[in-house]
C-alpha cells in the first residue's frame, strides 16, 4: 500500500489532466496548421472578427486561464499562483524577520530578472525570424502553444528556471505567474488583435504580481507565510526531486 507521502494529490492529478489537455491542444493545432493553414489567418491584423476558426476557442481558453490568475478562486489552482491574495495568506505565529524578508525579495528579484533577460533575448530571436519571413504567423501561434505545454511540464516534471531561481518548488516560486507573459511575449511581432489582446492581459497579470511582491512581500516567503511551507502544503505539486528534499528536511 502506498503511503500518504507517495500518493498523488488531487491538485497534482488535475494538473496532469490539464497537461494532457494541453498536449492534445498542441497536437490539434499542429494538425490544423498542416492541413488547413488558412485557419490561422484570424491571428493576423483584425481578421479575428472576420470569420470563425478553432483558434478562437484557443484564445478563449487562454483568456480564461489568465482571468483566473486575477481573482482568488478555489478551483484547484496552486497556491503558488494565488499567493498574491490576502485571503490565502497565513502569517507565521512568530514575529517576521523583516531584514531577512527584504534580503529574500532582493535575491529572488535579481534571479527573476535574469530569467526575464534570457526570455526577452529568446523573444527577440523568434520575432526576428518572423519579421524576416523565415517563419509565418501560424508557426508563431504554434510556438506559444508549445510554451503552453512547457508551462505545465515545468510545474509537474522539471523546470530549467529553477537552476537560476534556486527555489525548491513552484509553491515558493518568485515568477509563478509570469507564465502567460512568457508564453505570449514571442507573438508581439505578429502585431494583431489576437496577439496584442493576449500580450496586454498577460502584462496586466505580470504587473499585478510584481506590485504585490513589493507591496506585500510577506506573502511570497515561506518564513513569513505558513501556507508556503512544506509541512502545510496541500497542493503537493512537487516533483520526485522536491519530495526527496522535503523528506530530508523533515528527517
Amino acid at each position: 500500500m502506498k503511503s500518504d507521502n507517495n500518493r498523488i494529490s488531487k491538485t497534482r492529478g488535475i494538473y496532469f489532466l490539464r497537461l494532457i489537455g494541453r498536449i492534445i491542444v498542441l497536437f490539434v493545432a499542429v494538425l490544423i496548421y498542416t492541413t488547413d493553414k488558412e485557419k490561422f489567418n484570424i491571428a493576423e491584423g483584425w481578421n479575428f472578427f472576420c470569420e470563425f476558426s478553432p483558434l478562437h476557442l484557443l484564445w478563449i481558453i487562454w483568456i480564461w486561464d489568465m482571468i483566473l490568475q486575477l481573482i482568488p478562486v478555489k478551483a484547484h489552482i496552486s497556491i503558488g499562483s494565488q499567493k498574491i491574495f490576502e485571503s490565502l495568506f497565513r502569517p507565521i505565529k512568530e514575529k517576521i524577520n523583516n531584514k531577512n524578508l527584504k534580503q529574500y525579495i532582493k535575491d529572488t528579484t535579481l534571479s527573476a530578472y535574469k530569467v526575464m533577460i534570457i526570455w526577452i533575448s529568446l523573444t527577440v530571436a523568434i520575432s526576428m525570424l518572423h519579421l524576416t519571413g523565415i517563419i509565418d504567423t501560424g508557426i508563431m501561434i504554434l510556438v506559444s502553444t508549445f510554451f503552453y505545454v512547457c508551462d505545465l511540464i515545468c510545474v509537474l516534471i522539471w523546470c530549467p528556471f529553477r537552476l537560476i531561481m534556486k527555489n525548491k518548488c513552484c509553491t515558493t516560486c518568485r515568477i509563478f505567474n509570469w507564465d502567460h507573459l512568457m508564453m505570449f511575449l514571442p507573438i508581439v511581432s505578429v502585431n494583431s488583435f489576437y496577439s496584442w489582446s493576449l500580450v496586454i492581459l498577460s502584462l496586466l497579470i505580470w504587473l499585478v504580481w510584481e506590485i504585490c511582491v513589493f507591496t506585500y512581500p510577506e506573502r511570497f516567503w515561506e518564513n513569513s507565510n505558513m501556507a508556503l511551507q512544506c509541512s502545510e502544503c496541500t497542493d503537493k505539486l512537487c516533483t520526485q526531486y522536491c519530495r526527496k528534499l522535503r523528506k530530508s528536511s523533515n528527517s
